[in-house]
Protein backbone atom coordinates (compact mmCIF):
# COMPACT_ATOMS: atom_id res chain seq x y z
CA UNK A 1 0.00 0.00 0.00
CA UNK A 2 2.90 2.28 0.62
CA UNK A 3 4.78 1.67 -2.39
CA UNK A 4 1.01 2.35 -3.93
CA UNK A 5 0.43 5.41 -2.55
CA UNK A 6 4.25 6.59 -3.64
CA UNK A 7 3.63 6.44 -6.80
CA UNK A 8 0.57 7.52 -7.29
CA UNK A 9 1.64 10.98 -5.31
CA UNK A 10 4.67 11.07 -8.50
CA UNK A 11 2.06 10.53 -11.16
CA UNK A 12 0.18 13.09 -9.84
CA UNK A 13 3.02 15.48 -9.72
CA UNK A 14 4.12 14.84 -13.00
CA UNK A 15 0.35 14.58 -14.40
CA UNK A 16 -0.75 18.46 -13.23
CA UNK A 17 2.66 19.33 -14.78
CA UNK A 18 1.88 17.82 -18.24
CA UNK A 19 -1.43 18.84 -18.37
CA UNK A 20 -0.12 22.90 -18.47
CA UNK A 21 2.10 21.66 -20.97
CA UNK A 22 0.23 19.59 -23.37
CA UNK A 23 -2.57 22.03 -23.30
CA UNK A 24 -0.33 25.02 -23.48
CA UNK A 25 1.29 23.28 -26.81
CA UNK A 26 -2.19 23.41 -28.39
CA UNK A 27 -3.57 26.64 -26.82
CA UNK A 28 -0.35 28.25 -28.41
CA UNK A 29 -1.17 27.05 -31.49
CA UNK A 30 -4.40 28.07 -31.87
CA UNK A 31 -4.15 31.46 -30.16
CA UNK A 32 -0.82 31.83 -32.96
CA UNK A 33 -3.46 31.26 -35.92
CA UNK A 34 -6.07 33.10 -33.93
CA UNK A 35 -3.62 36.00 -34.30
CA UNK A 36 -3.35 35.30 -38.12
CA UNK A 37 0.36 33.54 -37.73
CA UNK A 38 1.11 30.95 -40.38
CA UNK A 39 1.67 27.64 -40.63
CA UNK A 40 5.73 28.22 -40.42
CA UNK A 41 5.14 30.72 -37.64
CA UNK A 42 3.27 27.69 -36.37
CA UNK A 43 5.95 25.40 -36.58
CA UNK A 44 8.35 28.12 -35.28
CA UNK A 45 6.39 28.50 -31.94
CA UNK A 46 6.21 24.74 -31.14
CA UNK A 47 9.59 24.10 -32.22
CA UNK A 48 10.73 26.49 -29.61
CA UNK A 49 9.20 23.96 -27.07
CA UNK A 50 12.22 22.22 -27.68
CA UNK A 51 14.87 24.03 -28.48
CA UNK A 52 16.70 24.62 -25.16
CA UNK A 53 16.05 21.31 -24.28
CA UNK A 54 17.64 20.21 -27.25
CA UNK A 55 20.61 22.08 -25.95
CA UNK A 56 20.46 21.43 -21.83
CA UNK A 57 19.13 17.73 -21.12
CA UNK A 58 21.89 15.63 -21.01
CA UNK A 59 23.74 19.01 -18.20
CA UNK A 60 20.06 18.67 -16.49
CA UNK A 61 20.42 14.58 -15.84
CA UNK A 62 23.82 15.04 -14.79
CA UNK A 63 22.48 17.68 -12.55
CA UNK A 64 19.70 15.39 -11.37
CA UNK A 65 21.98 12.49 -11.02
CA UNK A 66 24.22 14.37 -8.51
CA UNK A 67 21.90 16.75 -6.87
CA UNK A 68 18.86 14.40 -6.26
CA UNK A 69 15.33 15.52 -8.37
CA UNK A 70 13.67 17.50 -5.43
CA UNK A 71 15.32 21.16 -6.11
CA UNK A 72 14.96 21.00 -9.95
CA UNK A 73 11.27 19.52 -10.09
CA UNK A 74 9.82 22.18 -6.97
CA UNK A 75 11.42 25.34 -9.51
CA UNK A 76 10.58 23.52 -12.58
CA UNK A 77 7.04 23.37 -11.50
CA UNK A 78 7.05 26.96 -10.61
CA UNK A 79 8.60 28.25 -13.29
CA UNK A 80 5.65 25.89 -15.51
CA UNK A 81 2.55 27.52 -13.77
CA UNK A 82 4.70 31.24 -14.27
CA UNK A 83 5.02 30.67 -17.76
CA UNK A 84 1.71 29.07 -18.74
CA UNK A 85 0.61 32.60 -17.36
CA UNK A 86 2.37 34.97 -19.58
CA UNK A 87 0.01 34.49 -22.42
CA UNK A 88 -2.53 35.62 -20.26
CA UNK A 89 -0.74 39.29 -18.89
CA UNK A 90 0.16 39.86 -22.23
CA UNK A 91 -1.63 38.27 -24.90
CA UNK A 92 0.72 38.90 -28.16
CA UNK A 93 2.10 36.29 -30.42
CA UNK A 94 5.78 37.82 -28.76
CA UNK A 95 4.24 36.53 -25.40
CA UNK A 96 3.87 33.17 -26.80
CA UNK A 97 7.42 32.86 -28.41
CA UNK A 98 8.50 33.35 -24.43
CA UNK A 99 6.35 31.13 -23.01
CA UNK A 100 7.22 28.17 -25.51
CA UNK A 101 10.63 28.46 -24.38
CA UNK A 102 10.46 28.58 -20.79
CA UNK A 103 7.34 26.02 -20.83
CA UNK A 104 9.81 23.85 -22.62
CA UNK A 105 12.83 24.33 -20.64
CA UNK A 106 11.03 23.64 -17.10
CA UNK A 107 8.92 20.84 -18.21
CA UNK A 108 12.05 19.10 -19.35
CA UNK A 109 13.39 19.00 -15.69
CA UNK A 110 10.50 17.43 -14.87
CA UNK A 111 10.09 14.51 -17.11
CA UNK A 112 14.05 13.69 -16.80
CA UNK A 113 13.49 13.78 -12.72
CA UNK A 114 10.59 11.45 -13.03
CA UNK A 115 11.94 9.29 -15.03
CA UNK A 116 14.81 9.15 -12.68
CA UNK A 117 12.24 8.87 -9.97
CA UNK A 118 10.49 5.84 -11.35
CA UNK A 119 13.26 4.05 -12.61
CA UNK A 120 14.96 4.05 -8.40
CA UNK A 121 11.35 2.98 -7.36
CA UNK A 122 11.18 -0.27 -6.22
CA UNK A 123 13.06 -3.56 -7.86
CA UNK A 124 14.56 -4.08 -10.90
CA UNK A 125 11.90 -6.61 -11.65
CA UNK A 126 9.39 -3.63 -11.21
CA UNK A 127 10.84 -0.92 -13.08
CA UNK A 128 8.34 -2.16 -16.12
CA UNK A 129 5.29 -1.83 -14.11
CA UNK A 130 6.33 1.76 -12.32
CA UNK A 131 7.08 2.82 -15.79
CA UNK A 132 3.66 1.51 -17.22
CA UNK A 133 1.97 3.92 -14.16
CA UNK A 134 4.21 6.68 -15.39
CA UNK A 135 2.60 6.29 -18.61
CA UNK A 136 -0.66 6.08 -17.37
CA UNK A 137 -0.68 8.97 -15.90
CA UNK A 138 0.74 11.03 -19.16
CA UNK A 139 -1.91 9.37 -20.73
CA UNK A 140 -4.71 10.68 -18.26
CA UNK A 141 -2.89 14.44 -18.30
CA UNK A 142 -2.38 14.02 -22.23
CA UNK A 143 -6.08 13.31 -22.47
CA UNK A 144 -6.98 16.33 -19.86
CA UNK A 145 -4.57 19.12 -21.70
CA UNK A 146 -6.46 19.11 -25.12
CA UNK A 147 -9.69 18.78 -23.73
CA UNK A 148 -8.98 21.86 -21.05
CA UNK A 149 -7.28 24.18 -23.36
CA UNK A 150 -9.66 23.67 -26.08
CA UNK A 151 -13.24 24.42 -23.84
CA UNK A 152 -11.50 27.20 -22.36
CA UNK A 153 -10.25 28.70 -25.36
CA UNK A 154 -14.34 28.61 -25.96
CA UNK A 155 -15.75 29.64 -22.64
CA UNK A 156 -12.59 32.19 -21.63
CA UNK A 157 -10.80 32.96 -24.97
CA UNK A 158 -6.97 32.04 -25.78
CA UNK A 159 -5.41 34.25 -22.93
CA UNK A 160 -8.16 33.03 -20.52
CA UNK A 161 -7.06 29.08 -21.21
CA UNK A 162 -3.59 29.59 -20.54
CA UNK A 163 -4.27 31.12 -17.01
CA UNK A 164 -6.57 27.92 -16.37
CA UNK A 165 -3.86 25.47 -17.52
CA UNK A 166 -1.00 27.25 -15.21
CA UNK A 167 -3.66 26.14 -11.95
CA UNK A 168 -2.09 22.53 -12.83
CA UNK A 169 1.24 23.40 -12.39
CA UNK A 170 0.77 25.44 -9.19
CA UNK A 171 -1.54 22.57 -7.45
CA UNK A 172 1.71 20.27 -7.77
CA UNK A 173 3.91 22.93 -6.54
CA UNK A 174 1.87 22.85 -3.51
CA UNK A 175 1.72 19.09 -2.84
CA UNK A 176 5.67 19.28 -3.99
CA UNK A 177 5.80 21.79 -0.65
CA UNK A 178 3.66 19.43 1.23
CA UNK A 179 5.94 16.79 1.40
CA UNK A 180 8.20 15.70 4.15
CA UNK A 181 10.78 12.78 2.75
CA UNK A 182 12.90 13.39 0.32
CA UNK A 183 11.88 11.90 -3.13
CA UNK A 184 13.09 8.94 -4.65
CA UNK A 185 16.60 8.36 -6.18
CA UNK A 186 18.82 5.89 -7.90
CA UNK A 187 21.83 5.01 -5.57
CA UNK A 188 24.56 7.10 -6.22
CA UNK A 189 28.11 5.57 -6.92
CA UNK A 190 30.43 5.10 -4.11
CA UNK A 191 32.87 7.13 -5.72
CA UNK A 192 32.39 10.35 -7.82
CA UNK A 193 32.44 8.99 -11.61
CA UNK A 194 35.76 10.31 -13.54
CA UNK A 195 36.12 11.71 -16.87
CA UNK A 196 32.82 10.85 -18.57
CA UNK A 197 31.55 11.65 -22.10
CA UNK A 198 27.90 11.35 -23.40
CA UNK A 199 29.84 9.69 -26.24
CA UNK A 200 30.15 7.14 -23.53
CA UNK A 201 26.64 5.57 -23.66
CA UNK A 202 26.27 5.46 -27.70
CA UNK A 203 28.90 2.90 -27.07
CA UNK A 204 26.70 0.44 -25.59
CA UNK A 205 24.87 -1.50 -28.35
CA UNK A 206 21.35 -1.92 -26.21
CA UNK A 207 21.95 1.42 -25.01
CA UNK A 208 22.02 2.89 -28.91
CA UNK A 209 19.28 0.99 -30.40
CA UNK A 210 16.71 1.93 -27.16
CA UNK A 211 17.79 5.47 -28.27
CA UNK A 212 17.71 5.42 -31.59
CA UNK A 213 14.23 3.48 -31.09
CA UNK A 214 12.71 5.74 -28.84
CA UNK A 215 13.22 8.88 -31.11
CA UNK A 216 11.86 7.56 -34.13
CA UNK A 217 8.70 6.87 -31.55
CA UNK A 218 8.71 10.71 -29.57
CA UNK A 219 8.95 11.72 -33.23
CA UNK A 220 5.85 10.02 -33.87
CA UNK A 221 3.90 11.26 -30.82
CA UNK A 222 5.11 14.66 -30.66
CA UNK A 223 4.38 15.27 -34.10
CA UNK A 224 0.93 14.65 -33.35
CA UNK A 225 0.30 17.57 -30.82
CA UNK A 226 1.73 20.02 -33.94
CA UNK A 227 0.01 18.08 -37.28
CA UNK A 228 -3.76 17.77 -35.19
CA UNK A 229 -4.47 21.23 -34.45
CA UNK A 230 -3.05 22.53 -37.96
CA UNK A 231 -5.06 20.13 -40.05
CA UNK A 232 -7.81 20.00 -37.92
CA UNK A 233 -8.05 24.03 -38.46
CA UNK A 234 -8.06 23.71 -41.99
CA UNK A 235 -10.85 21.26 -42.28
CA UNK A 236 -12.57 23.94 -40.29
CA UNK A 237 -12.91 21.94 -36.91
CA UNK A 238 -13.48 24.16 -33.82
CA UNK A 239 -11.25 24.19 -31.03
CA UNK A 240 -13.73 22.44 -28.96
CA UNK A 241 -13.23 19.17 -31.67
CA UNK A 242 -10.11 19.76 -32.26
CA UNK A 243 -9.16 19.23 -28.14
CA UNK A 244 -11.57 16.66 -28.14
CA UNK A 245 -9.97 14.56 -31.06
CA UNK A 246 -6.51 14.93 -29.35
CA UNK A 247 -8.22 13.58 -26.06
CA UNK A 248 -9.14 10.52 -27.53
CA UNK A 249 -5.54 9.88 -29.10
CA UNK A 250 -4.73 10.43 -25.10
CA UNK A 251 -7.46 7.90 -24.28
CA UNK A 252 -6.19 5.30 -26.36
CA UNK A 253 -2.79 5.81 -24.86
CA UNK A 254 -4.19 5.17 -21.47
CA UNK A 255 -6.07 2.25 -21.86
CA UNK A 256 -3.26 -0.05 -23.65
CA UNK A 257 -1.60 1.13 -21.17
CA UNK A 258 -3.71 0.04 -18.40
CA UNK A 259 -2.93 -3.25 -19.90
CA UNK A 260 0.79 -3.10 -20.13
CA UNK A 261 1.80 -4.53 -16.93
CA UNK A 262 0.28 -7.70 -17.82
CA UNK A 263 1.34 -7.56 -21.69
CA UNK A 264 4.91 -6.89 -19.93
CA UNK A 265 4.98 -10.25 -18.59
CA UNK A 266 3.24 -12.14 -21.47
CA UNK A 267 5.10 -10.53 -25.07
CA UNK A 268 8.53 -10.10 -26.25
CA UNK A 269 9.50 -6.68 -26.00
CA UNK A 270 10.31 -6.32 -29.07
CA UNK A 271 7.16 -7.55 -30.44
CA UNK A 272 5.51 -4.65 -28.12
CA UNK A 273 7.75 -2.20 -29.89
CA UNK A 274 7.89 -3.30 -33.57
CA UNK A 275 3.85 -3.72 -33.63
CA UNK A 276 3.36 -0.54 -31.71
CA UNK A 277 5.66 1.17 -34.68
CA UNK A 278 3.94 -0.38 -37.34
CA UNK A 279 0.22 0.55 -35.98
CA UNK A 280 1.14 3.73 -35.85
CA UNK A 281 3.01 4.14 -39.23
CA UNK A 282 -0.62 2.72 -40.57
CA UNK A 283 -2.58 5.12 -38.54
CA UNK A 284 0.05 8.08 -40.58
CA UNK A 285 -0.74 6.60 -43.44
CA UNK A 286 -4.48 6.89 -43.74
CA UNK A 287 -4.36 10.37 -42.09
CA UNK A 288 -5.13 12.35 -45.66
CA UNK A 289 -7.97 10.86 -46.16
CA UNK A 290 -9.47 11.76 -42.93
CA UNK A 291 -12.24 14.72 -43.68
CA UNK A 292 -14.13 14.60 -40.56
CA UNK A 293 -14.11 14.74 -36.99
CA UNK A 294 -14.90 11.29 -36.49
CA UNK A 295 -12.32 10.34 -38.69
CA UNK A 296 -10.31 11.94 -37.14
CA UNK A 297 -11.44 10.46 -33.43
CA UNK A 298 -10.88 6.42 -35.22
CA UNK A 299 -7.60 7.48 -36.30
CA UNK A 300 -6.37 9.03 -33.45
CA UNK A 301 -7.66 6.43 -31.36
CA UNK A 302 -5.52 4.07 -33.40
CA UNK A 303 -2.34 6.38 -33.35
CA UNK A 304 -2.79 6.43 -29.44
CA UNK A 305 -2.77 2.59 -29.23
CA UNK A 306 -0.10 2.38 -30.93
CA UNK A 307 2.29 4.84 -29.81
CA UNK A 308 0.73 4.24 -26.31
CA UNK A 309 1.85 0.71 -26.00
CA UNK A 310 5.87 1.20 -26.88
CA UNK A 311 7.13 4.06 -24.52
CA UNK A 312 7.10 1.93 -20.75
CA UNK A 313 9.03 -0.66 -22.19
CA UNK A 314 11.37 1.60 -23.68
CA UNK A 315 12.33 3.41 -20.36
CA UNK A 316 12.81 0.27 -18.79
CA UNK A 317 15.52 -0.84 -21.55
CA UNK A 318 16.98 2.47 -21.32
CA UNK A 319 17.36 2.59 -17.64
CA UNK A 320 18.48 -0.93 -17.64
CA UNK A 321 21.15 -0.65 -20.37
CA UNK A 322 22.40 2.71 -18.39
CA UNK A 323 26.03 2.83 -16.55
CA UNK A 324 25.51 2.87 -12.66
CA UNK A 325 24.82 6.28 -11.54
CA UNK A 326 24.36 8.03 -15.11
CA UNK A 327 20.63 6.83 -15.29
CA UNK A 328 19.62 9.90 -15.37
CA UNK A 329 22.39 11.21 -18.06
CA UNK A 330 20.81 8.75 -20.39
CA UNK A 331 16.93 9.95 -19.70
CA UNK A 332 18.63 13.41 -21.10
CA UNK A 333 20.24 11.89 -24.04
CA UNK A 334 17.23 10.66 -24.87
CA UNK A 335 15.61 14.15 -24.48
CA UNK A 336 18.04 15.75 -26.41
CA UNK A 337 17.35 14.08 -29.04
CA UNK A 338 13.50 13.90 -29.20
CA UNK A 339 13.98 17.43 -28.64
CA UNK A 340 16.22 18.00 -31.64
CA UNK A 341 13.37 16.64 -33.82
CA UNK A 342 10.84 18.56 -31.87
CA UNK A 343 13.16 21.36 -33.03
CA UNK A 344 13.66 20.58 -36.75
CA UNK A 345 11.07 18.61 -37.40
CA UNK A 346 7.63 20.76 -36.78
CA UNK A 347 10.27 24.00 -38.70
CA UNK A 348 10.50 21.55 -41.59
CA UNK A 349 6.64 20.44 -41.66
CA UNK A 350 5.34 23.59 -41.74
CA UNK A 351 7.19 24.44 -44.48
CA UNK A 352 6.17 21.71 -46.64
CA UNK A 353 2.96 21.62 -45.69
CA UNK A 354 2.74 25.52 -46.50
CA UNK A 355 4.42 24.24 -50.06
CA UNK A 356 2.97 21.15 -50.84
CA UNK A 357 0.02 20.40 -48.18
CA UNK A 358 0.27 17.79 -45.09
CA UNK A 359 -0.19 14.78 -46.62
CA UNK A 360 3.61 14.65 -47.12
CA UNK A 361 4.39 15.57 -44.14
CA UNK A 362 1.88 12.13 -42.74
CA UNK A 363 3.71 10.15 -45.26
CA UNK A 364 7.08 10.51 -44.51
CA UNK A 365 6.16 10.05 -41.02
CA UNK A 366 4.58 6.94 -41.57
CA UNK A 367 7.55 5.90 -43.83
CA UNK A 368 9.58 6.93 -40.79
CA UNK A 369 7.61 4.60 -38.21
CA UNK A 370 7.24 1.35 -40.58
CA UNK A 371 10.89 1.80 -40.61
CA UNK A 372 11.21 1.82 -37.05
CA UNK A 373 9.12 -1.08 -36.69
CA UNK A 374 11.46 -3.39 -38.64
CA UNK A 375 14.85 -1.98 -36.71
CA UNK A 376 13.43 -2.95 -33.86
CA UNK A 377 12.60 -6.57 -34.92
CA UNK A 378 16.27 -6.75 -36.08
CA UNK A 379 17.82 -4.80 -33.22
CA UNK A 380 15.67 -4.67 -30.15
CA UNK A 381 15.73 -8.47 -28.04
Amino acid sequence: MERALEILYLVALNSLGHVAFVGARMATALFALHLDASAFQVGVLLSLFAALPMLLSVSCGRLIDRVGPGRPVGLALGVLALAAALPFAFPRIETLYLSSILLGLAFMFVHIAMNSMFGAHGTPEQRATNFSWLAVGFSCSGSLGPLVAGYAIEGFGHAGAFLTLSLFPALAFALLLSRRQPLPRPERPAAPPGNRHVLDLFRLPKLRSAFIVSGVLATGWDLYSFLMPLYGSRIGLSPGIIGLVMAIFAAATFAVRLAMPLLIRRVRHSSVIAVSMAVAGIGYLLFPFASSALALMALSFLLGLGLGAAQPVIMAAIYDASPHGRQAEAVGVRTTMINASQTFIPLASGGVSAALGMTPVFWLLAGLLLAGAWFTRQRIK
